[in-house]
């Protein structure tokens, strides 16, 4: 036996005269493990020096030679080494435009009976290798389930950094994926025809559990919310689709096929699908992702018999695909030639109309995050900033011009808080104007009385409220003058208790 002398010849780099010489031992002894294992490790050094597109008939030779040797499971040192290898190629072959997916069927077909260590760090190696081709590759959901998601390692599922970005982790990536795949579905084949692509319901219906695994183990993930929610409307889940969207939609409310989806989940309430497309078009979005949508809407105002609307959108999404060279839908050519279209006068946007239905869309989107009444105490209008109170535990203020132009010292307002603490900043989620008298009295209403001030004071009370000096001043008041007027709360930070002035 020559192993010795193979190895060494290997070492230096005599590929030719160390296959030859394995080659020999095993034709001698076809069935002995040393033989084998020897010209194993002379096939992986070929697979090494011919890992590139340019020479991927020789690598796919030595892979097939490998194969043919069967090796038993327990050698799975050399085919972890070969994990590599494949993932170089596979890497190789993603920069070829257009990339051959032929070689990649190929590939996966030869490597699916090799004694991988799962999970392993090789074995992820050529799932990440995988993934650079999946977007195109038909065979992907083959390929994830041969190798099973669950394989991940915990390494997997941390953030990466590249050229100091934060990209999602390997195994995010890979559940994104294998869902985008479900969702697109796969192709009927009966003999060598070819079908049309069909949703696999079983299919999606096992793997939704594994997604909710995944997301309570990684809260952090984004996107596997948004799949679950696309896999159940897929299959029709209607009832759990929106609370599966939910925590995705509050993280990416600012993208607007977050609000599409949304709308697509209320096939039953035409009201509530109305305003999330609304507001999925005041999302700033490239134009030409918006065509879809901006034909759903044109549909949708045409059933309420918004003409001038219906043609606004008509005509900006007929502009992007003629722009781009997309085809423009026959539905779209049918609205174009029908009576009401002429007549109608579209406008530059819909963004003034859409902007009515932004209080209705943030109802849809926090309606979980109970609604806390505030009392508005002072506005700041340079700043767009006003002061608040809840209670005598919960005050503050808060930037309001998302969603308001006007607002007064008095008005009463239905507040969903995000965060804060007293007398600082506080985050919302939703803020709208609402008429509550009997809330309203406890921080403002009427009083009548006789003013008092001090010897050597220049401000004074009306019973327990205080009156400015300002206030005292402009109306040239004295001690006994008879002031009649409105009392607001309000918290002195100094004494660190609550009271009340006159204003």
């Amino acid at each position: 036996m020559s192993f010795k002398e193979v190895k060494e010849l290997r070492n230096a780099g005599e590929l030719e005269r160390a296959h030859e010489l394995a080659q020999q031992d095993l034709a001698a002894n076809p069935e002995d493990i040393w033989c084998k294992r020897s010209i194993a490790w002379v096939y992986y050094d070929y697979l090494k020096k011919y890992a590139s597109h340019q020479t991927y008939g020789e690598f796919v030779g030595f892979i097939r030679k490998l194969k043919e040797l069967a090796l038993p499971s327990e050698e799975n040192m050399v085919f972890d080494k070969c994990a590599y290898q494949v993932g170089k190629m596979v890497y190789d072959l993603a920069r070829v435009d257009p990339v051959d997916y032929t070689k990649i069927n190929e590939l996966f077909d030869l490597i699916e009976g090799f004694k991988f260590t799962r999970p392993s760090e090789p074995f992820s190696f050529l799932h990440k290798a995988f993934l650079r081709v999946n977007k195109n590759w038909l065979n992907y959901l083959a390929f994830a389930e041969w190798w099973g998601l669950k394989n991940f390692r915990s390494e997997d599922y941390l953030y990466e950094e590249l050229n100091g970005k934060r990209i999602i982790s390997l195994a995010e990536q890979a559940y994104n994926a294998y869902a985008k795949k479900l969702l697109e579905g796969e192709y009927v084949i009966a003999g060598e025809v070819i079908g049309d692509k069909v949703i696999n319901k079983e299919k999606i219906l096992s793997f939704i559990p594994e997604l909710d695994t995944l997301i309570a183990s990684y809260p952090d993930f984004q996107y596997p919310p948004y799949y679950k929610a696309k896999l159940l409307l897929a299959v029709g889940d209607q009832q759990n689709i929106f609370s599966a969207l939910l925590p995705f939609a509050k993280k990416k409310k600012n993208d607007f096929w977050v609000w599409e989806i949304m709308g697509d989940s209320f096939s039953d309430d035409e009201d509530k699908k109305f305003a999330c497309y609304c507001r999925a078009l005041s999302c700033k979005s490239p134009e030409e992702m918006l065509v879809n949508i901006r034909q759903k809407m044109a549909a949708m105002f045409i059933q309420r018999k918004l003409f001038n609307e219906a043609k606004t959108e008509i005509t900006l999404l007929v502009k992007t695909r003629t722009d781009k060279g997309y085809r423009i839908p026959p539905a779209v050519n049918e609205w174009m030639n029908q009576n009401w279209y002429n007549e109608a006068l579209e406008a530059e946007s819909n963004s003034d109309f859409y902007k009515n239905y932004f209080e209705a869309a943030d109802e849809i989107l926090f309606y979980d995050i109970p609604e806390e009444l505030v009392f508005v105490e002072f506005v700041n209008s340079d700043k767009k900033i006003l002061n608040f109170i809840a209670s005598e535990e919960k005050w503050g203020f808060v930037k309001y011009d998302r969603f308001f132009k006007n607002i007064k010292v008095g008005d009463v307002l239905k507040v969903r808080f995000q965060s804060g603490t007293n007398d600082g900043p506080y985050k919302v989620y939703s803020m709208s104007k609402t008429e509550n008298e009997e809330f309203r009295k406890k921080f403002f209403h009427e009083v009548e009385g006789v003013l008092r001030i001090r010897e050597g004071r220049s401000f004074g009370f009306l019973n327990d409220i205080y009156v400015h000096q300002k206030t005292i001043s402009k109306n040239q008041w004295k001690d006994g003058s008879l002031v009649k007027g409105y009392a607001i709360k309000t918290y002195n930070a100094e004494k660190k208790q609550w009271g009340w002035k006159l204003v």
